[in-house]
């Protein structure tokens, strides 16, 4: 069955079920204590409940299925991604970085809150990440705990997403060509996205030589991911997406889209996601949410 021709109602109900598994994971795994830690915890809870696409969560635990994982040890690994992302997103919307007052349609953290709360959370979202990875209720097995915390470590410090972010901040500031615009965004959004696919695979126990059709497909939907949101960027609701648009271009940053054009832009992505789709030739109908992941990154509009 190709891509395009899936069943409409498979990416809806695996995006349904993922928001509830995760919403429930955080709420039982983020109970709000009593004493003064409270506002702290209330905190990472506004920020990790109710919100976002959890498309990280689905990729690590649509690739677990494949494999035959648990749920229940693929939804912590999840909730630590996840983890992570936030906390990424809570110090991104500071001021001191992006200065956003708007996160998935309501007040980011530093707003709902203070900004000395909002960098609390981002610091104990981080930490939990990895307290849940080495935990043995994610796995029984220490070697595969050790790889999944190498695994979320590479991808979000200075070799992944931390590394990335610092590049997007020298890009308002200095002119990229498309090779170093393509090297920011496979740290800063696509090593995550990777990472997610990686995680999965690890959990089914899956060698590191038996995954490279895997990071073929994670590479791809990374940059067509990122594209897509420029081109949102560029050309989106605010009112629909939830938060500012139109930023890059206020910034004066080089991105896909000013490089290539929307029309170039729009083909790139859409090359990007058949590639991508293309790594999953072995797989029959078990990866079929993956290739739905992998549309949908290019037809969203938030």
């Amino acid at each position: 069955m190709s891509a395009t021709a899936l069943a409409p109602g498979l990416l809806a109900q695996a995006l349904q079920r993922i928001a509830s598994d995760m919403d429930t994971a955080f709420d039982s795994l983020l109970p709000v204590p009593n004493d003064a830690r409270a506002k702290l915890v209330e905190a990472m809870r506004y920020a990790t409940i109710g919100g976002g696409k959890r498309i990280r969560p689905l990729l690590l635990t649509a690739t677990a299925d494949i494999f035959g994982v648990d749920h229940t040890s693929a939804i912590r690994a999840a909730v630590a991604i996840e983890s992570i992302h936030v906390y990424s997103l809570i110090h991104d919307d500071l001021p001191c970085m992006d200065n956003d007052d708007l996160r998935h349609g309501k007040p980011t953290v530093h707003k709902a809150f203070d900004e000395a709360t909002a960098v609390l959370a981002g610091d104990a979202l981080h930490a939990f990440a990895f307290e849940l990875l080495a935990d043995p209720a994610t796995s029984g097995d220490p070697f595969t705990r050790s790889e999944l915390v190498l695994t979320l470590g590479c991808s979000s410090g200075l070799w992944g997403m931390a590394g990335g972010q610092m590049m997007d901040i020298i890009a308002e500031s200095e002119s990229f060509d498309l090779p170093t615009i393509t090297r920011l965004q496979q740290l800063k959004t696509g090593a995550l996205l990777a990472a997610a696919v990686e995680m999965g695979a690890i959990l089914g126990k899956i060698a590191p030589e038996g995954r490279a059709h895997l990071r073929g497909y994670a590479r791809d939907i990374g940059l067509a991911f990122q594209i897509a949101d420029d081109l949102l960027d560029h050309e989106g609701d605010e009112a629909v997406a939830g938060k500012a648009l139109r930023k890059d271009a206020d910034a004066g940053k080089q991105t896909f889209l000013s490089l290539l054009g929307p029309d170039r832009a729009k083909d790139q992505a859409r090359m990007l996601v058949d590639q991508a789709i293309s790594h999953l030739g072995g797989y029959g109908a078990e990866a079929d949410v993956l290739r739905a992941v992998a549309r949908f990154i290019v037809e969203r509009n938030h």
